[in-house]
Order: structure tokens, then C-alpha cells, then sequence
């Protein structure tokens, strides 16, 4: 499969530090495997992903925490919030113009269903960044066919499997007026009640926790609908 124009387009922003890049991906096992198509420069060190990883499942001991972190990994702890302390190194890897690589929904999922509602991490972390991220969002399929959750007696197998049909969807770039967004959320956040769980007030633009709800769903939806889009489109596509 070519790597489409625009994604060469980022890459380029991203090599020159013009722009941070986010890329947002489903589901399942599929960073690293995902970027040896053709085409991607993989072995460029300049262009490699940090990417959120699981705390539970690729840093349960020192080995796995020494090679997960050797491969530019982050432990996020499930269930811990979208300030937990290595959402910090998430940020600042953006902050330095870097590739970032999350997973939206925050858990894996095989089964081919619509996108559940999305995590509000990535969100998060695009609204903090000193320079707005591109968001290039990603959909694919076979990889649950790679590693599949119940292989044997409810296990996954030891190793990824080989010879499997993958499909990869990219879809356009997503940009977005985060001060246009700030301004409007915290319009709108005005007339707003919620249950307030302490987040910090974002400086110096005032943006209290229930702004930030604000902001933070309409971006995931934004992002959630474009990824529906693609799920549909692949699954046209692949018929």
C-alpha cells in the first residue's frame, strides 16, 4: 500500500519541527507491526513514535519495563485520569515536536463493532500542547487475526502469528481552532453542572475542570466521528 501524500506531508512538518504529530489508532496489537508498510519511513530515528502503552500489560516486571522502554514506550495506568504523572512525558514529548501514538479507546477490542466513546487523554494532551498537534486518525483490520485475544484456552498465542491479510485505512489530517474551541467551551461551560474531580486550571487562559469537559468531549467526539467514518469506509472498502 503507498503512504498516502498528506501522511508524507506531516511526517515532513513533523522532521522539521513545524508541527507535533498525534496519531490515533484502533485497536488491538498493532504498534509496532503497523508501521512496516510500504512506503513509512520506520527506520528514520529522527520520525519515531513515543506511543501510550499499557502499565499492566508491558511494564508488569523490570525486563518488560527496561524493553517497552528502550522502544519509546509510556505506562499508562488504566483508570488513573487523564493528569496521571506519565501523561506529563506525553505532553512534553508533544511540547517537543515529537510523534505521538495513542489509543483513543482505551482498551483493546477485537470485535467488529463501532467505535466505542473515546477516552478523553488524547484530548487532553492536544488541548496542553504548546503547539497544536495534527491528528491523523487510523482504522484497521486483521490485526486481531495477528494476535488474537482467545488463540488457546482463552489465551493469546506467544508470538504474533504470520500470514494474515491486514488492512490499513488512513484518513485526513485533523486540525483544530483551539483557541476558537477554548473560547466556546468556556462560554457554554457556563450554564453547565457537573461533578468536579479536581482537575488543575489550565494558564494562563482560565480554563476551569468544567470547560475543560467541554473541550475535551468535543474534541474526542470530532475524532471519534472521523474514525467512524473510516471503520465504515474499510469496511465498503474491503466488501
Amino acid at each position: 500500500m503507498p503512504i498516502p501524500s498528506f501522511v508524507l506531508s506531516a511526517l515532513d512538518l513533523l522532521a522539521y519541527h513545524f508541527s507535533p504529530l498525534a496519531i490515533t489508532c484502533l485497536r488491538g496489537l498493532d504498534d509496532p507491526l503497523l508501521w512496516g508498510f510500504k512506503g513509512f519511513p520506520s527506520l528514520d530515528a529522527k520520525l519515531a513514535r513515543w506511543v501510550l502503552a499499557a502499565e499492566d500489560i508491558c511494564f508488569k516486571n523490570f525486563l518488560l519495563t527496561y524493553f517497552f522502554r528502550l522502544g519509546k514506550c509510556i505506562p499508562i495506568t488504566r483508570g488513573a485520569g487523564i493528569y496521571q504523572e506519565h501523561m506529563n512525558e506525553a505532553l512534553e514529548c508533544l511540547n517537543n515536536g515529537a510523534w505521538l501514538h495513542t489509543f483513543p479507546e482505551g482498551k483493546v477490542s477485537q470485535e467488529d463493532a463501532p467505535i466505542r466513546r473515546l477516552k478523553w487523554g488524547t484530548a487532553s494532551l492536544i488541548v496542553r500542547a504548546h503547539v497544536t498537534p495534527i491528528v491523523l486518525p487510523i482504522v484497521h483490520c486483521g490485526f486481531e487475526e495477528v494476535m488474537p485475544e482467545k488463540f488457546f484456552l482463552d489465551r493469546r498465542p506467544p508470538f504474533p502469528l504470520c500470514n494474515k491479510n491486514i488492512k490499513i485505512i488512513i484518513g485526513e489530517p485533523l486540525e483544530f481552532d483551539i483557541p476558537r474551541m477554548r473560547q466556546t467551551a468556556i462560554s457554554i461551560s457556563r450554564d453547565l453542572s457537573c461533578t468536579y474531580r479536581g482537575w488543575p486550571i489550565i494558564s494562563p487562559y482560565g480554563l476551569d475542570e468544567a470547560a475543560q469537559r467541554c473541550l475535551y468531549s468535543t474534541i474526542s467526539e470530532q475524532i471519534q466521528t472521523a474514525m467512524e467514518g473510516l471503520r465504515n469506509a474499510g469496511k465498503s472498502f474491503l466488501k
